[in-house]
């Protein structure tokens, strides 16, 4: 298989040359079809990926079986670093949403390059610091705000690909509700309301973003 070049979105648009370097060096490359899984919630960890084309879903599963859809990445994204930092299993199952390719490099290799090469540690840190922002705003959301704050942050986020807008989001009711930690008819009354305001349209294909800054003022707690 050709290996693709490395996108210049996402976490790798300021990442350094010897990041990139290492991701074309060592790196092994990933074709995954849509619905593929990279791998599973409580799978070894023993890889750092670098997504290069396509989108991946995260999720998890409660300990009832309840999916919960945590986040999706798009080229540039890196993720599987917590392994590095603490060797285990993997924390989230990862799912193609479409045909992808990604790039995957052995813990091992990521941390016989730090040794040689210092200044990759950097890239790990400002990683992780990245992820720990993330969570930290996701359980803030999840605690205070009530769900349609939730749900119009989480399309305003969804129809962001790191370069631009995606005004159509391919996700069904019962996927957004997935994402939102909601029920399908919940999620469903609310982007009714938002549909006869003009400010969305609803499809079995998905949500399409008509008024994104109608969208926005719906995000703010304040203005719900």
């Amino acid at each position: 298989m050709e290996t693709s070049a490395l996108p210049k979105t996402g976490f790798l648009a300021n990442a350094s040359r010897d990041l990139s370097v290492l991701l074309n060096s060592v790196a092994s490359e990933v074709e995954l079809a849509e619905g593929d899984v990279l791998f599973e919630q409580g799978d070894p960890g023993d890889a750092l990926y670098a997504i290069v084309s396509g989108s991946l879903e995260f999720s998890i599963l409660s300990r009832e079986g309840r999916k919960l859809s945590l986040d999706v990445m798009r080229p540039g994204a890196l993720f599987g670093e917590i392994a590095l930092f603490d060797p285990g299993t993997r924390t989230a199952t990862v799912t193609a949403l479409e045909k992808s390719r990604v790039r995957g490099v052995k813990n091992a290799d990521v941390i016989a390059a730090i040794r040689k090469t210092p200044e990759l540690g950097i890239d790990m840190i400002q990683l992780a610091g990245e992820r720990m922002r993330w969570m930290s705003s996701q359980l803030n959301e999840q605690v205070f705000l009530p769900m349609p704050a939730r749900l119009a942050r989480k399309i305003l986020y969804l129809t962001l690909d790191g370069s631009e807008h995606l005004s159509q989001l391919s996700f069904s009711q019962s996927e957004l509700a997935e994402f939102v930690g909601a029920t399908r008819e919940a999620v469903s009354k609310t982007l009714a309301l938002w549909k006869r305001a003009g400010v969305i349209e609803s499809t079995r294909g998905g949500v399409k973003v008509l008024d994104r800054e109608a969208l926005q003022v719906m995000a703010d707690l304040h203005q719900i």
